[in-house]
């Protein structure tokens, strides 16, 4: 069974940097794709960076140069690394993880099927 959990949010002043973490278990990193979705209060859930196997990752526009993902296959552990953090990218963060073929990046939450409990990131002006 795949179990993600994140880890690292916290509250930030404008232009601040933060690294999320993400550890899975039951979930194989020889074939995968995995990403990192953030939902504010009263706004839907929106994909922010996804990676796969073959190191291909995909971002939002709104956090392109700002934001960067990685894995660590060997610890099976995912990261978030968001930098000149703004108050719009106040939200809770969730880590997900698509167990399907053919594990393309996406943004889209409706192609992963397992999702972490998230982290709080607040950022303050």
């Amino acid at each position: 069974q795949v179990h993600l959990v994140e880890s690292g949010g916290g509250s930030v002043q404008t232009g601040g940097s933060l690294r999320l973490s993400c550890a899975a278990s039951g979930y194989s990193t020889r074939k995968y794709c995995m990403g990192w979705f953030r939902q504010a209060p009263g706004k839907e859930r929106e994909g922010v960076a996804s990676i796969d196997s073959d190191v291909s990752t995909l971002y939002a526009d709104s956090v392109k140069g700002r934001f960067t993902i990685t894995i660590d296959t060997a610890k099976n552990i995912l990261y978030l690394d968001m930098n000149s953090l703004k108050p719009e990218d106040t939200a809770m963060y969730y880590c997900a993880a698509d167990a399907k073929w053919p594990f393309w990046v996406s943004l889209r939450a409706n192609e992963y099927q397992h999702w972490g409990q998230g982290t709080q990131v607040t950022v303050s002006s």
